[in-house]
């Protein structure tokens, strides 16, 4: 019975992988080409530099095949990507030396989450909180359903779209401790500043910051 409810898994979606979305064996997330020839970030071009954060890295670059299979995550309904993501970052932190004591998100808005389903950067955070043991707490709240960042425009825009957007959820769990923050893509870091200017207003001891994907160019 369950071979035969696989068989029939497989016939109404079958497995494809995540980012070249081609069709694959059962089991194998991504294909051997995606894993040779995917933009991987190395060296300094794994960090960015934002306001707030000791340290951001990303394992890879916001483009090509990794920018579709983000957009299929977020608005395709294609949350179980989360637990392939994680697998990335987890690699991402262990390669950077990072240590944390608790894990947290960039939190969506009610109506945004409600027309989405779900929570992509929280899907995140709690599957690298099961790969490396860290608890995965929800530190912050988003209080403003603000315009997307991705239609904003300049830096100074992105900053000012943000800007009041986020609260302390937790003051009692992030006062003392050293947090890293997880979220899908960054860009310019906007948001990621101040998601970390909440956490140290309520006492964080540093933030790190960890992300899927970064445009290869942006502005300071």
């Amino acid at each position: 019975m369950n071979a035969l409810f696989s068989r029939l898994l497989d016939l109404l979606y079958p497995p494809r992988c995540v980012f070249c979305h081609n069709l694959m064996p059962r089991g194998v997330a991504v294909c051997g080409h995606c894993r040779a020839t995917l933009p991987y970030t190395v060296g300094e071009g794994q960090k960015r530099a934002i306001k707030g954060i000791s340290r951001c890295v990303s394992p890879l670059y916001y483009e090509g095949s990794v920018r579709d299979s983000l957009l299929r995550y977020k608005f395709g309904s294609l949350s179980g990507y989360a637990k392939i993501y994680g697998e990335f970052l987890s690699k991402c932190i262990d390669e950077n030396g990072f240590s944390c004591d608790s894990i947290t998100w960039v939190p969506l808005s009610r109506r945004r989450k409600l027309l989405r389903g779900y929570d992509q950067a929280r899907l995140l955070a709690v599957e690298l909180s099961r790969r490396t043991g860290v608890p995965c707490e929800g530190l912050l709240r988003k209080v403003r359903n603000n315009p997307a960042q991705s239609a904003t425009g300049s830096p100074a825009k992105r900053r000012a779209n943000v800007s009041g957007v986020y609260r302390s959820a937790a003051p009692e769990k992030t006062a003392g401790r050293r947090i890293l923050l997880v979220d899908d893509i960054v860009t310019t870091g906007a948001t990621l500043s101040e998601c970390a200017s909440v956490l140290k207003h309520a006492g964080a001891k540093e933030v790190l910051a960890v992300t899927v994907a970064c445009t290869r160019f942006h502005d300071r």
